[in-house]
């Protein structure tokens, strides 16, 4: 949300329960049916009068006779609800109308002056539920709209507060006021300070002289301001330890294949250090669009095993346009990265990825995103050149789509997701297609904002074509069929100073008809990041 969203403070609060206590007797109170006029519909025909003049204590005494002689009469309660909610005493209308709503359940008339009442004792939970079984039978009745929009803004759900505003109807200037300034909020929070802002505008316009205009004034200036604000240059900064042990990647134990002892023999754990830098500035940045450049390095140093260290360096550009489908945030974005991978100092393979994708929100809870991408792979292979068979240079195409579960801002997260990839490589033996099932959580504790995750991904990779090398025993006899688990489990702690120490246990179980190709890979690692 923008800075300054939280501006229903003391001052906006007080003016919205100014408002509750201007009763809304649009729909037509309980009414008897007895065609003669009783002694106690006497006293509420006068009380009603008095209450249209605004003379509440003769209203009050008036309606006190009539239920003297008539306690459950419906009406009287009705408008002794009424009298106690304009002169704010909202505790005294509660009692009131909940005895009117037990004896008449299904008055609308009842149900919303009672949710009125719940909405000047702040009691919103109460409140909600009775004024959304108005709305949904009269969304156009005078001023209910606003309530009803202003309600779901507080319970974040900005969207169906967008669509009680515009549905609802309000004659009252300050509260047609109100109802553009929190549409103009929930806009904002749903990433459109554009529209928020005009919002905003005119809120303005709609009662100039009202006492609200100058704090209006300020958050309009904070909505147009919230984007120039925001730092164009974003950078990380990583270092930390790691225990590795399967560095080399080495096959799991297997009889079935003559060569897998051989590949076992060299020593292939080792602890080590990992440093990693990553930096975006955004070049370009308006109302919709924002340009960014970025670069990242990764490297890291195995203790035991120094020829197998790795370092990667990426340069990136992106272009991400924000709009919306409706009320609903959406953004699409489209990248292009090009990263060179060393091991131990020789280069090992460059990268250029193009990639393109689109997100949806749907209100507070639901995130939807959609991905493709295209990836040109190219090894530098060892002299002599392998078999072409073996030749590993690659187009990689991939599409996807991952959906958010968003729980409490974000602190708690539910994840899921399909892809699918297609490898289309020089040497037949490494060409694929391949299914990709991910899920993950995240869960932010209490105490210390303790953030927990859990991911999972299972990658299913069925070759297009027959080993012309494996297995040793039966060459050209086998396809090779895939099945990559990877699991894992995170542990974030914020510090101050925008610190983060984290402790990350990654698991990868790679299980393959070729056993040279079943692996199994564990890394325990401690980091300590720093961002800006």
């Amino acid at each position: 949300m923008i800075p300054g969203a939280g501006f229903g403070g003391r001052r906006m609060r007080g003016a919205v329960l100014s408002l509750a206590v201007v009763v809304v007797i649009a729909l037509a109170a309980p009414t008897g049916a007895a065609a003669q006029m009783t002694e106690a519909e006497v006293f509420v025909s006068q009380a009603v009068l008095d209450f249209e003049a605004k003379r509440y204590d003769e209203a009050l005494a008036s309606l006190r006779r009539a239920l003297e002689i008539e306690p459950d009469h419906v009406e009287a309660l009705f408008y002794l609800g009424a009298v106690y909610t304009a002169l704010k005493r909202p505790d005294d209308a509660i009692a009131a109308l909940e005895r009117a709503r037990s004896r008449a359940p299904a008055d609308t008339a009842v149900a919303l002056q009672l949710g009125l009442a719940y909405f000047a004792a702040r009691d919103y939970d109460r409140a909600a539920p009775l004024l959304e079984e108005v709305f949904r039978a009269r969304p156009t009745l005078d001023h209910l709209g606003y309530y009803v929009g202003f309600l779901r803004y507080r319970q974040k759900d900005y969207r169906r507060a967008l669509e009680a505003f515009r549905q609802g109807r309000a004659t009252d200037p300050e509260v047609q006021q109100l109802t553009r300034f929190y549409s103009g909020l929930a806009l904002a929070a749903l990433g459109l300070p554009s529209r928020a802002a005009t919002e905003i505008d005119e809120a303005l316009r709609a009662a100039p002289g009202s006492p609200l205009t100058a704090p209006i004034e300020r958050m309009r200036d904070a909505v147009v301001a919230a984007r120039s604000r925001e730092r164009r240059l974003s950078a990380e900064v990583r270092v930390g330890g790691f225990h590795d042990d399967n560095v080399a990647v080495i096959p799991d134990q297997d009889r079935r294949e003559p060569i897998v002892p051989l590949l076992r023999r060299p020593r292939h754990e080792s602890s080590g250090e990992l440093l990693g830098l990553r930096a975006d500035y955004a070049w370009y940045r308006s109302e919709a669009v924002e340009a960014t450049v970025g670069y990242s390095f990764f490297g890291t140093y195995n203790n035991d095993l120094p020829s197998f260290n790795v370092t990667d360096h990426l340069a990136s550009t992106a272009v991400t346009y924000r709009t919306a489908i409706g009320s609903l945030p959406a953004q699409t974005t489209g990248q292009y990265a090009f990263d060179i991978l060393f091991l131990d100092d020789d280069e090992f393979v460059q990268r250029h990825t193009v990639a393109a994708s689109g997100a949806l929100g749907f209100g507070d809870r639901h995130l939807s995103q959609a991905v493709t991408r295209y990836q040109r792979k190219d090894f530098v292979e060892d002299t002599p050149r392998p078999a072409p068979e073996e030749i590993r240079d690659a187009d990689n195409w991939m599409i996807g789509a991952v959906h958010l579960l968003r729980f409490a801002e974000d602190r708690h997260v539910v994840r899921f997701g399909y892809q699918f990839d297609y490898e289309d490589a020089s040497g037949r033996n490494y060409g694929y297609r391949g299914h990709r099932l991910v899920a993950g959580v995240q869960y932010t504790l209490p105490w210390l904002a303790l953030r927990l995750r859990y991911d999972f991904d299972v990658h299913l990779r069925d070759y297009t074509a027959v080993n012309t090398i494996l297995p040793t025993t039966r060459p050209r006899s086998v396809r090779r069929a895939d099945e990559e688990l990877t699991n894992v489990v995170r542990a974030e702690l914020p510090l101050p100073w925008n610190l983060t120490l984290a402790a990350e246990y990654l698991s990868t179980i790679n299980q393959s008809n070729l056993a040279v190709y079943d692996y199994t890979r564990n890394v325990v690692s401690l980091i300590l990041s720093w961002s800006y």
